[in-house]
Formats: C-alpha cells, sequence, structure tokens
C-alpha cells in the first residue's frame, strides 16, 4: 500500500512539474519575442516612423492588443492549437511594438538592470506561491479590485500630471502585479490534475492560458520597476 501511495504521489509531482514547466517555456516564449520586436523597432527610424508617425497608429495598436488578450483569454480554450499559438504570438509581436518606445525613454543599461530584477522578482514569488501551503485563492477578488483600482487612477493622472501620484501609482502597481503572480501561480498549480487527465491539445491550450497570465504579470510588473530604476535618456 505504502508503495503504491508513493507511485500516485510521485505521478502527481511529475504532472505538477510538467504543467508548471510548460507554462514558464511559452511564458519565456513570450517575453523573448516581445524582447527582440521592441528592440528592433526601437533601433529602425523608418519603421518608427511608420508606426508611430500618428496617434490613430498608435492607439490602433493598443486597441487591437486589448482585443487580441481578451479574446485569447476568454476564447483559448475553444481555439485550435495552431490559433491559439498564433493570437499568442501575435499579442507578443504587438506588446514589442507599443513597449519599442521603453528602448527611446530609459538607456539600455537601465533597461537591462530593471529587467534582471523583475525576473528576480517575479521568479522569487512564483516559487513561493509554489511551496508555501497557504491558500492564495481568497486574494482573487481584491487583486481584481485593486487592479481596477489602479487603471482608473493612471487614467485620471493622464489629466492631473501629478509627478507625486505618479509615484504612488507605480509602488501599488508593483505590490500589485508581485500578487498577481503569485496568485496566478498557484492557480496555475491547481490545473494539475486537469493537464495530467487531458489529450495533448487540451495540455497545450491549458500551458498558454497559463503563460499569457504570467507573461501578463511580468510585462506590466516591468515597466513600474523601470520607473524607478531606469535611467532617461
Amino acid at each position: 500500500m505504502s508503495d503504491q501511495n508513493y507511485t500516485i504521489t510521485s505521478s502527481t509531482e511529475a504532472r505538477e512539474r510538467s504543467i508548471l514547466r510548460n507554462v514558464y517555456i511559452w511564458m519565456a516564449a513570450g517575453l523573448a519575442l516581445t524582447g527582440i520586436v521592441a528592440y528592433g523597432v526601437a533601433t529602425n527610424p523608418r519603421l518608427l516612423q511608420l508606426l508611430f508617425s500618428s496617434q490613430a497608429t498608435f492607439f490602433g495598436i493598443i486597441i487591437a492588443q486589448f482585443v487580441l488578450v481578451i479574446v485569447l483569454s476568454a476564447c483559448v480554450m475553444r481555439m485550435s492549437v495552431g490559433m491559439a499559438t498564433f493570437c499568442f504570438a501575435a499579442y507578443a509581436v504587438l506588446t514589442g511594438v507599443t513597449l519599442s518606445v521603453v528602448f527611446l525613454a530609459y538607456t539600455e543599461s537601465s533597461i537591462a538592470s530593471a529587467f534582471f530584477i523583475t525576473a528576480g522578482t517575479f521568479a522569487g514569488m512564483s516559487l513561493w506561491a509554489v511551496t508555501t501551503k497557504r491558500d492564495l485563492s481568497g486574494l482573487g477578488s481584491y487583486l481584481i479590485m485593486g487592479l481596477v483600482g489602479l487603471v482608473i487612477a493612471s487614467m485620471v493622472n493622464i489629466f492631473l500630471k501629478n509627478s507625486g501620484f505618479d509615484w504612488i501609482i507605480s509602488f501599488a502597481g508593483i505590490g500589485l502585479f508581485i500578487g498577481l503572480t503569485a496568485y496566478h501561480t498557484q492557480i496555475i498549480k491547481s490545473w494539475n490534475r486537469e493537464a495530467g487527465a487531458s489529450d495533448e491539445a487540451v495540455f497545450v491550450r491549458l500551458s498558454i492560458l497559463g503563460g499569457l497570465r504570467l507573461y501578463l504579470d511580468f510585462i506590466n510588473l516591468f515597466p513600474y520597476m523601470l520607473r524607478f530604476m531606469g535611467r532617461r535618456r
């Protein structure tokens, strides 16, 4: 009986490592694609002029990003694997285009420093979420409310242009996305049983969905870190 229990536990642990590993692979691939696109756009003056010559073009890209991430988050489990992969890659590319302005505003060394600090913070919180026995599911509603409040405060400050309020928003943003990183990591860990019992297509879709959630946490945490550590050109 003890041998059988050990086999079941080992199998469960293997599935846990498998789903998390695949989620992190998708997240890392998305971040790599975003970084390559952002650097490529920032170092190509003609492309910069083409993409940012008018506000309509810039806001069109942002709207396309918003629509794409909503559709992918809501419909990924009903999409084909190929379509889900394409949508994830397309979103990473569009994010890279909008983030290209970071290379124009900050020095490359400070961008690299902020990226590695963000990566270390993200990894630490994700590891804690995987290993802790504390149930974080109850934080979900508070984190969502905090996210809504952060968006509203950021929009208000576009008109106020208050630097002190901007620092408060940045501190709140860092805390919020650190919390979301831990919360989403633990949620993804809870998918293990479903992922282990599913066919390959469902497993890949779950991996893409999990990768998208952690990608969004990272890509939103990074700009807030950059505000504190980045040196402007």
